[in-house]
Formats: structure tokens, C-alpha cells, sequence
């Protein structure tokens, strides 16, 4: 029995088809999902790229906008802390400062002038003397005993003078009747002559006995302060010893020898030779003590070829005993003094290739670049030749970040407080604390 054919119903011409039409039999759909996916990947990549390069572009161009006169303004209006000091009318000494030795004017080592024993020592270690005080006492007898024996000469010989000139006065009376000859007569004078020299000699060993007998008591040539003792008491002491008993140093006055460089010489030498007194201070190594003053005493006269130095001696009363033989000091010599100089401190002064100037704080509160002519420079203080007068006021710190225009809040620190000099009446800058101008919009607020 044969089963009925089923057909599948034909559309009626003229009408479209309604959808796709089915895919065939064994065909894949996923080679054409993944270009689809493929293309809107490559869609989204190009969206991002353009947003990448629009967006910089335009990022760009405002920053030229703001970089450019507005942003210039704004810079300028930026207020920034420094610290300033006004220049001041005043006196700068000009000092030559050079490294130097403290030596004693005298020093002499107390030796004995005789041999004989150590019979005491009357002065304490480091203590002061005065000139013509016993410092020790050697055993005088040996010398006494020579005091006797010459005198006892002397009075031998004295009497056998007398006898002489007695004798030569008898001759003298009766040569001239003819009873003795001529020749006796000279003789008799002659041997008058003999004795009245033995008497003379005499008397040297009695003056050399004494003077062995002064010799005895050692006594300080110089006032001074004396050293360690040398010799016990007890010990056989000879003229001939090297070391001695003692040495005394003179400390009033004492000198200070110290060196400068030979290119200053002729600064100091116009001075000296005119017969100005050179006044000399003596500072520590530190320089921060002021130990004595004195003048300028003497100046070598040849220049150590090795160092290029010359050396120069300052004589110093050293009442209070400061300065200490062979103390390390610091000598200031003061060889002139610029008169109403304007003076800042050293730390406003700046340098270029071009030139040397200083940041000049102006009424407004604004800085300016002003080139100056520094002719000395003294310490923490600059002397200003041209370029600045006295009441204007200089950044002394924080000018790293200055530029011409810039406003600035200044305050008076302590690197210009020890220079500053009083602010004329009724002057008002910013140095002085005066009230600045507001700042510019936009500028950030005081606080």
C-alpha cells in the first residue's frame, strides 16, 4: 500500500519572500559573526584614537592660551617671602687680618756667675717677679775667705808703700847735698811706683771678691713671670751650666709677630712710614674674642720668597695678662677707615657674567635688578661705591626665585638686623615694616 506524497504548498506568484531565505544545508554562520564582530572593534578603536588626538590638541592649545600674557601677569603678581635690610650711611675700618704668634719682648734664662753650692731658691713656680729680686742664694763663704785674704794683701803692701816713700823722701834730701848717687835715687822711686801698683791689684781681688760675693745672691735682671726651677736646692751650680737656673719671660709688654700677604704691604707701608700709629687687635683663633689691643711696632724688611708673606711685630701693654707667650692669635690690623660709606650686608650682594648687582625692594613692593660698585667688602659689610643710596632697602635672602617685578613680602631678619641702620622719619618702605601695596587679582592673599 503506497503512502500519499505530502507537498509543501507554493507561495502565490507576485508575492516577495518574507524572510531570509534558509541557510543551506551544511553551511557555518560563525566566519561571518566574527567579521561582524571584527568590524565594530576596529569602529570603537578609531572612536578612541580620535578622541586621543582631539582631546590633546585642545588640552594644547588652552595651555598656550594660559602661558600667555594673562599667565605672564599672574607670575608677576605672585607675591614671595623675602628678607631684607636697608642700606645705611656709615664708617667701614679697613682691617688686614693675618695669623700670628704671641712672643715676649725679653726672655732670659738665670744662669749663676759663680761656682759654688745651691744654698736656697726664694721664688714660687710661675709666679711674678720684680728686677733686683733674690731669686736664689749660692753658699758666699768660699768668696768671703778671698775677701780677707785680699785685703790682708793690701794691707802688706800698703805698709810697705809707706816705707818706701819714706825711704825715697830721705833720698831725695840728701842726693841733692851729692852723698848718694843719682841712680840710687830712681831706684828708690821706682821700687814707690812697684808697691803702689801691688796695692792696685790688691784692691782688684778685694772688688772681685766682692763682686763673687754679689754674684752669690742670684737676683732677676728683668720683672717677668719665672718658669719651672731648673736646679734643686743642694746641687754644686757652675758659671759654665747650659740649662741654668730658671727663665724668666717678660709678659708687659709682649708682641704679637704675625704675617700678611706681601701684595698689602704697600697699603700699611704709606701709613707707617708717615708716622700714623697703626692700632692692632688680637682675637682669638675663633676671631669671635677681642684679647688686647696695641700698635703696630715694626715690619720686616724682606718678604719670605716661599710663603709671599711678610712679617710684621705688635707690641701690646697686656696689663691683664691676656696673651700668653707663644699663643696662637689672630691679628686685625687697622691701616684705614672709608668715611660715610653706604654700607649693606655682604649677603645682597649678587653676581652675573655680566655684572655685580643687588635686589632693590621698591615703594611698590616690587624688586628690581640694580648693578652697584662694591668697593670694599669688610667682614658681613659691603661698602657701595655707586648704584645704591642710603635708605634703600636690599634682599639679603630668598633670591632664588626673584625676577624683575616680582612682589614680594619683606621682613627685616637677622641677616640684616646687625647692619640696618635707623630708617629716616617718615620714611616707609618695606624693609621698615611699612604696610605694602595689596596685590595684584588673582595673587594670592597675605596671611
Amino acid at each position: 500500500m503506497s503512502t500519499p506524497e505530502t507537498r509543501t504548498p507554493e507561495p502565490p506568484e507576485g508575492e516577495a519572500e518574507a524572510g531570509p531565505p534558509p541557510p543551506a544545508e551544511g553551511v557555518d554562520e560563525r566566519p561571518r559573526s566574527r567579521r561582524r564582530w571584527l568590524v565594530v572593534v576596529l569602529i570603537a578603536a578609531g572612536a578612541l584614537i580620535l578622541y586621543v588626538v582631539f582631546g590633546r590638541s585642545s588640552r594644547h592649545a588652552s595651555d598656550e592660551t594660559a602661558t600667555g600674557p594673562a599667565a605672564g601677569k599672574a607670575a608677576a603678581a605672585r607675591t614671595i617671602p623675602v628678607v631684607a635690610a636697608p642700606a645705611h650711611s656709615g664708617d667701614l675700618p679697613v682691617q688686614l687680618v693675618g695669623l700670628g704668634t704671641v712672643t715676649a719682648l725679653n726672655t732670659v734664662t738665670v744662669r749663676s756667675r759663680v761656682d759654688g753650692q745651691l744654698l736656697s731658691v726664694n721664688f714660687k713656680e710661675g709666679e711674678l717677679v720684680r728686677a733686683g729680686d733674690v731669686l736664689a742664694q749660692i753658699d758666699p763663704r768660699p768668696f768671703e775667705v778671698q775677701l780677707t785674704q785680699a785685703k790682708g794683701q793690701e794691707a802688706k803692701d800698703q805698709a810697705a808703700l809707706q816705707n818706701a816713700r819714706a825711704d825715697l823722701a830721705r833720698f831725695e834730701s840728701v842726693t841733692a847735698e851729692g852723698v848718694f848717687p843719682r841712680q840710687q835715687l830712681d831706684t828708690q822711686r821706682a821700687t814707690v811706683r812697684q808697691f803702689e801698683a801691688s796695692i792696685e791689684s790688691d784692691q782688684g781681688l778685694i772688688d772681685a771678691a766682692k763682686l763673687n760675693i754679689t754674684y752669690s745672691r742670684i737676683t732677676a735682671p728683668i720683672s717677668g713671670r719665672v718658669g719651672l726651677r731648673l736646679v734643686d736646692v743642694g746641687n754644686i751650680v757652675h758659671a759654665a751650666d747650659a740649662s741654668g737656673l730658671v727663665v724668666i719671660t717678660q709678659l708687659e709688654p709682649i708682641t704679637v709677630v704675625f704675617s700678611l700677604p706681601a701684595d698689602r704691604l704697600p697699603q700699611l707701608l704709606a701709613p707707617f712710614r708717615a708716622g700714623k700709629s697703626l692700632p692692632v687687635v688680637a682675637f682669638d683663633r675663633d676671631m669671635t674674642k677681642r684679647l688686647a689691643e696695641g700698635v703696630l711696632a715694626a715690619v720686616d724688611n724682606q718678604i719670605d720668597a716661599t710663603t709671599g708673606t711678610v712679617k710684621l711685630k705688635a707690641t701690646f701693654p697686656n696689663r691683664d695678662g691676656a696673651l700668653f707667650p707663644n699663643q696662637f692669635v689672630n691679628a686685625s690690623l687697622l691701616v684705614d677707615t672709608l668715611k660715610n660709606a653706604v654700607l649693606v650686608p655682604a649677603a645682597a650682594i649678587q653676581r652675573s657674567p655680566q655684572s655685580t648687582f643687588v635686589w632693590r625692594v621698591k615703594p611698590d613692593s616690587t624688586v628690581e635688578m640694580r648693578d652697584v660698585d662694591v668697593a670694599l667688602t669688610e667682614g658681613d659689610t659691603s661698602a657701595i661705591r655707586k648704584g645704591l643710596a642710603a635708605g634703600d632697602s636690599v634682599v639679603v635672602d630668598g633670591v632664588d626665585k626673584l625676577q624683575p617685578g616680582t612682589h614680594v613680602v619683606a621682613s627685616s631678619g637677622h641677616a640684616g638686623a646687625s647692619h640696618a641702620a635707623p630708617a629716616a622719619a617718615g620714611s616707609a618702605s618695606p624693609a621698615s615694616g611699612s604696610a605694602a601695596p595689596p596685590p595684584a587679582p588673582g595673587a594670592p592673599a597675605k596671611r
